[in-house]
């Protein structure tokens, strides 16, 4: 006779307590302290899930840069502020070169693709997608032109909203996006085009499930909560239907290949995918291409438009720095020709400010996660091999001994002396070590020209006082989500 499906997840639980606590205390004298957990839950009554970066560093405070917390039964060390993150991530970064867990995507992914991907895998992919995202432009000239060419597309689009105001999260998604599409698929999607609408839709729906507090719960008992009703199922089906356009993607290249004249992203992993179909350990399938194809349309899509969407609202917010910016396009670029990525370097309070947008913004808080690949010394502790980092990025974008009002807007945090710019160690937005993200130089690239650009042939105002716009995040959680609000565009 078989149990009701009510003892059967009793049961589950039992299991993963007992085994919760096994791994509590297993080498916890060797560990880095922390509070004590409870047995399953961890410490999550130690902890705001509304806001996870932020409590994460108020623990920080009792017991150190490096300390111990279970979320729910998983054992994590945390990283926190520029020096300890530097120490693990830089001086022993292939000791801390594994992923961890970030269990909404890793339901899809599974260890597969360059993002989410462990040891030679990893590495192989990430190779391989590096050298090949240069061959499409990556770092030259033909990836600015393209970036350019779709900033006049997005100029066209706002110019059709004739000063109305709009909520700017799919006009910018739509531009920022087809940057990636161009190199990932080989063309750009029409703004009216509705599978493209449908797709950045799914992006930012499951790209806010991972900031909200149902993501920090689920990130937490995942392996509960994959069987109990909840958001998570609408986050799984938007990550599922993405997997699925990208699957269709490839088929489509299948067809149509030719070896000698490959057209995108996709076209090269597939001749690379020929080229070892004889080597029994090729880390080039098909699994890996769908993966690594949906991380790079993803990760190109939602956070340097989120970073923009967040921008602007910085902007609207402070206008004596809006009107700072335009003063330096005025007279470095003018009106006759689009900006280009070389204007930076006559532009110090433009890169200033787009450095601390990007520093406030704080799009990905906590890094992705990190996992040590053998028995670790740290600072005088054992962390034993498997176990999860988190490098708290928010700490370092945040770190008094680098950023003196760190909780303030100030562009004046990379600005010298004399007014010229001012690099920063702890400016790790895109993170540091084995596993920065490769497409910093194309977010970078993108960021100036789409901001430029708009600022050149368009002023922008809010609907509300200055005093009342809220610049406070909407969610924070894996990601930092801005609060929706309206803006108007007006041409010059």
């Amino acid at each position: 006779m078989l149990a009701p499906p009510s003892a059967l997840l009793l049961a589950c639980v039992s299991v993963l307590v007992l085994q919760s606590i096994w791994r509590q205390w297993k080498d916890r004298s060797k560990m880095p302290p922390g509070p004590t957990p409870l047995p399953f839950f961890g410490n999550y009554l130690h902890l705001d899930i509304n806001q996870m970066s932020n409590s994460l560093i108020k623990v920080s405070r009792k017991y150190g840069p490096v300390f111990t917390v279970h979320l729910g039964p998983r054992r994590v060390v945390v990283l926190c502020g520029y020096q300890a993150v530097k120490e693990a991530l830089v001086d022993q970064g292939e000791e801390f070169s594994g992923r961890g867990e970030q269990a909404t995507f890793n339901w899809l992914f599974q260890d597969f693709g360059v993002t989410f991907s462990q040891g030679e895998r990893a590495k192989l992919l990430r190779r391989f997608s590096i050298m090949t995202l240069r061959d499409f432009g990556m770092g030259k000239r033909g990836i600015e032109e393209r970036i350019q060419e779709e900033a006049r597309f997005l100029n066209e689009s706002l110019r059709e909203t004739k000063g109305s105001p709009i909520d700017p999260t799919f006009f910018l998604s739509r531009a920022v996006s087809n940057v990636i599409s161009s190199i990932v698929f080989g063309d750009r999607f029409d703004y009216q085009d509705q599978q493209f609408l449908s797709l950045l839709q799914m992006i930012n729906t499951s790209f806010q499930f991972s900031a909200s507090s149902a993501g920090q719960l689920f990130n937490m008992f995942h392996s509960v909560m994959k069987y109990l009703p909840g958001s998570q199922h609408q986050a799984f089906k938007d990550l599922q239907g993405l997997g699925q356009f990208i699957a269709e993607k490839v088929e489509e290249n299948q067809r149509t290949l030719d070896p000698n004249s490959p057209r995108n992203f996709i076209d090269s992993f597939l001749i690379k995918m020929q080229k070892e179909k004889n080597n029994p350990n090729t880390e080039f399938f098909l699994k890996n291409l769908i993966t690594t194809a949906l991380n790079l349309f993803f990760a190109g899509t939602e956070t340097v438009s989120t970073t923009l969407r967040y921008g602007f609202l910085l902007l609207m917010k402070y206008p004596e720095v809006e009107a700072k910016v335009r003063e330096e396009i005025e007279r470095v670029i003018g009106h006759n020709r689009p900006p280009r990525f070389e204007d930076r370097a006559q532009m110090p309070y433009t890169e200033a400010v787009i450095h601390e947008i990007q520093r406030v913004s704080d799009i990905i808080p906590m890094s992705l996660a990190h996992r040590v690949m053998k028995d670790t010394k740290f600072r005088g502790y054992l962390i034993p091999k498997g176990t999860e980092v988190f490098p708290l990025l928010s700490s370092v974008l945040r770190d008094p001994q680098f950023f003196p009002n760190p909780e303030a807007f100030d562009p004046g945090h990379f600005l010298d002396v004399n007014g010229q710019f001012k690099k920063s160690n702890a400016f790790m937005a895109f993170s540091v070590g084995k596993r920065y993200c490769f497409g910093e130089r194309l977010a970078r690239t993108e960021l100036f020209l789409f901001l430029t650009t708009i600022l050149q042939n368009f002023r922008f105002k809010s609907p509300l006082r200055t005093e009342d716009i809220d610049i406070s995040p909407k969610l924070v959680g894996f990601a930092t989500i801005p609060r929706n609000y309206e803006i108007s565009f007006l041409p010059r």
